[in-house]
């Protein structure tokens, strides 16, 4: 027969509970949330008054002998030599309800257990408002165990309480009421079944059995071992844990405050910090060893050893915990475009984040400039890819190994830079991103960082003058979010087109941010239909700006779906990697709003950017009006688009003199831009009049009209005839590319 790692020990509840108040057994659940519900308890007690089996607890001796003293402040005298491994909730159970101790609940707030018991009917209850006024009942029966109690006494006290004149007890009922309380009360010594584990058996053998014997296959939590070792050796630290916690979820005034609107830490999610800070590990199965004084070589404990590893814990932690570190750190999340918890896909992003903001700021002395700009780039990069989403601890383990060797800010800040090459790389930026785009995921990573993208370039709301930057404020609510989810290609029209998958519908693609009410007025229509309604609020060149912004292909709105979503992930992908340039320092792409006058763009002379025409439409050597001046001018805004965008300039000769456009013989200014604009319309495409700022103004002593051009986000083609162009301005000329040429260039240009 194999030898086993445990041993079977019975023993009264009454023993069970002394050991705790002894310090023999660690039971941390009094000071963390207590999950199981009331009822539960309740049933607990019912079943267990019925003489019912409710189960075993699992013990794992800690290794200490018993006799030392614990770390920190501690009420308890001597470190425990048992630690619950399972039936922890159980056990807090009993012990709050017979020792009438208060619970903490999950919002951290502190509540006492009371349950209720009626000795003539021997039901259990839930204490509630009801039951209290009942004198059928005790209300709570954590009296029959306090010190000192008499039950002889609370069975009169009861009994004087139900009696009543016009129907007075009987003696069979006194009797039974009697018997009930009784046996309530001994309840204190129902015989619990106790399996103990060696102290040899390491922290992987533990998970093993606690999966092995759980009904419920749950894997056993790491970050539990350690919370229970610093409930056993450093009550005070594990406090502070749980106090920072509570605080983080409560708003104050007048005060520091770890409340912020990203994330409501759990202790152990601070703990991983700490564990990193003071180790450079993020396997937790190696660092309960440490913490417990085990030397992994020899495998022999050591309270010495103990103390120190736990003097490192106690270092690290007062930074994690250091309220001013924790809200300039959120300030770099913040700098990273991300406003607040809805656009976090994964907290363990944040919380590696934040471990690395504090090995910077405090171990390397990185200056803090720079480490907010490090960090933020760094919290974009994870956040977009999901780098900890998934087996986060492997993943963390394999970035710190990269710092333990760094020993100066300047390595510190390299290994950084080395690390965001490798991940976001060119094939990145246009395999890799796009692909991902293609999902219709309600919380994809790449989704928030588009959306954090938005706020980084400073973009309006779709459709609105507001920032979205400013309506995504956490702190502002109303029944309707300030900006909603939009389909560009709403639902209904996409169903009336044959478009029935949702996954197809809800594509990250098909969506972007509008306000609410502008949603509620777009509703079912299609793009076709709601498009012009809302250009009408915008000249051309904010339009463009907001396609820009909002990742539209030219001419979106009559797409093919696919197509459509095919060439949106393109121009989104383009985006992000604008916005984390301009996270890295590189400037990313803008849109130029600084005009130059007419007079210092005549006076660059004709160029790349820059071209005359004397007339739109008249033939100075004919004086007739000649479609071929309308091509010319025609192919030049094309040239434009085409190229890196520039400035036509109508009412100005070749040599830079002044024409003026009266020679073109429209009745007024406004017919002439009526005229250009359907001549771009129906040869080159409404969609593209987005990328083109007509206008016009005084050059010397005569009226000019200028269009200001910016580079297009697809192919641009002229019609001439039956047949379509293709031009691209080179040096100072506008030249027509055919064939493969052009096939080649609107590959490099545009793909």
């Amino acid at each position: 027969m194999s030898e086993t790692v445990f041993k079977k020990v019975d023993q009264p509840l009454s023993d069970l509970l002394s050991g705790i108040d002894n310090g023999d057994i660690g039971l941390p659940d009094i000071q963390r949330p207590f999950v199981w519900k009331n009822a539960k308890v309740r049933n607990l007690f019912d079943s267990m008054y019925k003489g019912y089996p409710v189960g075993y607890f699992l013990f794992w001796e800690s290794g200490s002998s018993g006799d030392t003293k614990t770390i920190g402040s501690n009420i308890k005298q001597k470190a425990p030599r048992l630690l619950i491994v399972d039936g922890q909730q159980r056990l807090t159970s009993l012990y709050a309800v017979f020792k009438a101790v208060p619970v903490i609940r999950e919002n951290y707030d502190s509540e006492l257990i009371e349950i209720a018991f009626n000795p003539l009917t021997e039901k259990f209850e839930v204490a509630d408002a009801a039951i209290r006024r009942d004198k059928s009942y005790i209300s709570n029966i954590s009296i029959l165990w306090e010190a000192g109690v008499n039950l002889f006494d609370v069975v009169e006290s009861y009994l004087k309480g139900i009696d009543d004149e016009t129907n007075p007890i009987s003696d069979e009922d006194k009797s039974k009421i009697q018997n009930s309380i009784i046996k309530l009360s001994n309840l204190s010594g129902y015989s619990f079944t106790v399996l103990e584990l060696a102290a040899s058996v390491n922290e992987e053998q533990v998970s093993d059995v606690f999966v092995r014997i759980n009904s419920e296959g749950k894997k056993l939590n790491q970050a539990d071992f350690i919370l229970t070792l610093m409930s056993v050796f450093w009550d005070e630290g594990r406090k502070q844990l749980e106090e920072f916690c509570y605080k983080s979820r409560k708003p104050t005034t007048g005060e520091a405050s770890p409340f912020n609107y990203y994330i409501q830490p759990d202790p152990d999610q601070l703990l991983r910090v700490s564990v990193g800070i003071a180790f450079k590990r993020a396997r937790l199965k190696y660092v309960y060893s440490i913490l417990r004084g085990k030397d992994l070589e020899t495998e022999e404990y050591s309270v010495s050893r103990r103390e120190a590893q736990f003097e490192l814990l106690k270092d690290a932690q007062n930074k994690v915990l250091n309220v001013q570190y924790w809200h300039d750190f959120l300030k770099a999340v913040k700098q990273a475009g991300f406003r607040s918890g809805k656009m976090i896909s994964s907290e363990s992003n944040l919380l590696f984040a934040y471990m690395l903001y504090l090995m910077g700021r405090t171990e390397y002395k990185v200056d803090e400039f720079k480490l907010r700009k490090l960090i933020a780039r760094w919290f974009f990069m994870t956040a977009l890819t999901g780098r900890f989403s998934s087996s986060p601890e492997s993943k963390m383990e394999f970035d710190l190994a990269r710092f333990r060797v760094v020993e100066s800010a300047e390595d510190f800040v390299n290994v950084f830079e080395r690390l965001c090459t490798e991940t976001l790389s060119s094939d990145y930026w246009s395999i890799t991103l796009p692909s991902d785009l293609a999902t219709s995921s309600a919380r994809s990573p790449s989704m928030f960082a588009y959306f954090a993208s938005l706020n980084l370039l400073g973009a309006n709301v779709l459709f609105s003058n507001q920032k979205i930057s400013d309506l995504m404020e956490p702190s502002t609510q109303a029944k309707r979010a300030s900006i909603e989810r939009h389909h560009l290609f709403p639902k209904a029209y996409l169903k009336s087109i044959g478009v029935n998958d949702n996954r197809e519908i809800n594509q990250i693609a098909n969506f972007t941010m509008v306000e609410w009410g502008d949603n509620t007025k777009i509703s079912d229509l299609p793009p076709t239909e709601y498009l012009p309604l809302m250009q009408e609020r915008f000249n051309s060149k904010e339009m463009q700006k907001m396609c820009e912004w909002h990742a539209l292909p030219d001419g979106w709105e009559t797409m093919e779906y696919g197509q459509f979503l095919k060439e949106r992930r393109g121009l989104m992908s383009a985006n992000i990697s604008n916005a984390y340039e301009l996270l890295s320092g590189n400037g990313g792409d803008t849109l130029l709003d600084n005009e130059i006058s007419i007079n210092d763009l005549v006076a660059q002379q004709e160029n790349t950017g820059v071209e005359f025409k004397s007339t739109l439409r008249v033939n100075l050597h004919t004086n007739e009006k000649d479609s071929k001046m309308e091509l010319a001018v025609l192919k030049t805004l094309a040239g434009f688009l085409n190229r890196s965008g520039g400035t036509l300039i109508i009412g100005v000769a070749d040599d830079g003199s002044p024409v003026g456009i009266e020679i073109d013989g429209f009745p007024n200014e406004d017919k002439m831009y009526l005229h250009l604009i359907n001549l771009i319309k129906d040869r080159i495409g409404p969609q593209y009049m987005m990328y083109m700022h007509p206008k016009f103004d005084d050059y010397e002593d005569v009226r000019v009209f200028s269009i200001e051009c910016s580079p297009a986000k697809s192919a641009v083609f002229v019609k001439d005839g039956n047949t379509e162009k293709f031009f691209v301005r080179t040096g100072a000329a506008t030249s027509e590319l055919v064939g493969g040429q052009a096939q080649e260039y609107i590959k490099q240009r545009f793909n």
